[in-house]
């Protein structure tokens, strides 16, 4: 659970640090996965470069989110967190969005799958396969 309470606060640094970005990384297994908005990817490479596109697409960002939970009834180590994130867009405009992130880990701890379920459907229709 530990590499879940770092995640929003290293994602963040990630834009200014590359020391940070690499910390990030390093809480996922090679072979993680990750949902964005119902579109599936896979591997830590394509997981970096959304990192990356993020940060391409806006000059800063903030998240605050509740608290990770576990899911109940889960027999894995899945757990649950509401996030919000404002943001100032590469354009300049400023904006705000809220969602949800699913997290399962690994038994070492490390994040093998992320799903981050915006409220706000078109949050990363940008967003396209390599």
């Amino acid at each position: 659970m530990e590499n879940l309470e770092k995640y929003f606060m290293l994602f963040d640094q990630s834009r200014t640090s590359e020391e940070a970005f690499e910390q990030l990384a390093d809480l996922f297994t090679d072979d993680m996965e990750f949902v964005l908005n119902g579109y599936k990817q896979a591997g830590i490479k394509n997981w970096r470069n959304f990192v990356k596109m993020v940060y391409t697409e806006n000059k800063d960002l903030k998240h605050m989110y509740q608290g990770w939970e576990k899911v109940q009834g889960d027999e894995t180590r899945t757990y649950e967190t509401r996030w919000a994130v404002c943001g100032k867009r590469a354009s300049g405009e400023v904006y705000t969005q809220e969602g949800k992130d699913i997290a399962k880990l690994d038994e070492g701890g490390k994040i093998i799958y992320l799903e981050n379920v915006p409220d706000n459907t078109k949050m990363f229709q940008t967003y396209k396969k390599d």
